[in-house]
């Protein structure tokens, strides 16, 4: 009896450890976020500073010179940068980013009311990568250096090369212009826009509001207008995915236990979708954490182009009055997002493979 006892006890201990280490993983990698954090909003302080004070970069001709140095004074940035930094780190902490220069606006308001935008379009985006990434690159593996693989190569080198707006302006000339069967332009239509901001407390995210609106021609109309805009914005991470499910599933079909199942008579189908497919999704969990920086990037673009009213779309408008406070803010706060979407990766990856925090 105590020797099955001391057995159990030698057989949790493992599993403790294993435990005791993921968790010490996850509090590394958390605490790695404040730094990483306090580096991005000192570095993109800074490099907003070289133009000069954000008052004078934005009305700088505008106004008379004295009234312009009054606004100047009032805003405090006739101070020494370094007491500038301090204060502005301190209201980041807050979470407070300032106020826009342009319509007197809290960047923070600003954030949220668009930010959802922008979340709801890179949520399709991901699906448009998965739908099209993952199955086409199972399929240039299996058809390994035949004409089907060397197509879907090509396809991939040039969907991820491709500037989104040429992408846009492509989609929306065939299926608006030519085909007539897709909205240009906005994530819903006028009537259901004031529908889903008739709604108490809605959450910006039109889907859901939709949903939450329970009527199924609502539903319809936001995600006929999310066609377009996700397939532009996903077929740039689509053609990244294809290329490392081809190359990490050719390699898992090399590895020894596939080709013992090989031996023993397992076919190739089986062997692509139960033996080499997830140890392929490794790198594909850890890369999505790169796309969302690529995304969010890409946003900027892609709203542009379909008047798709997200941060993107806000970003560009700011940047074009040389509003250089809402800019600060809106580049702080993707910058936060990429970090927390990293980190959440890393977790899923290791919580995939244990080897992976080794």
């Amino acid at each position: 009896m105590t020797t099955v006892v001391e057995d159990a006890d030698l057989a949790a201990k493992p599993v403790r450890a294993r435990s005791g280490g993921l968790w010490r993983f996850i509090l590394v990698r958390l605490l790695l976020i404040i730094p990483t954090v306090f580096i991005l909003v000192t570095v993109v302080f800074f490099l907003m500073r070289l133009t000069g004070d954000p008052i004078t970069a934005a009305l700088g001709g505008k106004l008379p010179p004295a009234q312009l140095a009054e606004r100047v004074h009032e805003a405090g940035y006739d101070r020494p940068l370094i007491v500038q930094y301090a204060d502005y780190l301190a209201g980041v902490f807050r979470g407070d980013f300032g106020t826009t220069l342009t319509d007197h606006r809290p960047v923070t308001t600003i954030l949220l009311q668009y930010g959802s935008a922008t979340l709801e379009l890179a949520f399709y985006a991901l699906i448009v990568a998965f739908i099209l990434g993952i199955p086409l690159g199972l399929l240039a593996a299996y058809k390994r250096d035949r004409w089907q693989d060397a197509l879907l190569r090509v396809a991939a080198i040039l969907g991820y090369a491709t500037p989104i707006f040429f992408i846009a302006i492509l989609l929306k000339l065939v299926f608006a212009v030519q085909f007539n069967i897709l909205p240009v332009s906005g994530r819903a239509s006028t009537r259901v826009e004031l529908q889903l901001q008739s709604l108490d407390h809605p959450t910006g995210i039109y889907l859901i509001d939709a949903i939450r609106l329970g009527n199924p021609d609502a539903v319809a109309d936001v995600l006929w207008h999310a066609v377009l805009p996700g397939l532009a914005l996903g077929i740039l991470t689509a053609g990244v995915f294809l290329r490392l499910v081809r190359i990490n599933v050719i390699g898992t079909l090399g590895a020894q236990y596939v080709t013992s199942a090989r031996s023993r008579g397992v076919g190739e189908y089986r062997l692509l979708t139960k033996h080499a497919y997830r140890p392929a999704l490794i790198p594909i969990v850890t890369l999505m954490g790169l796309q969302i920086a690529m995304l969010l990037a890409g946003a900027v673009l892609t709203e542009t182009s379909f008047e798709w009213k997200g941060i993107g779309f806000m970003l560009a408008d700011y940047l074009k009055a040389r509003d250089f406070v809402a800019v600060q803010g809106i580049v702080i706060m993707i910058a936060v997002v990429v970090a927390v979407t990293n980190f959440i990766v890393d977790v899923i990856a290791v919580l995939i493979d244990p080897r992976v925090r080794y």
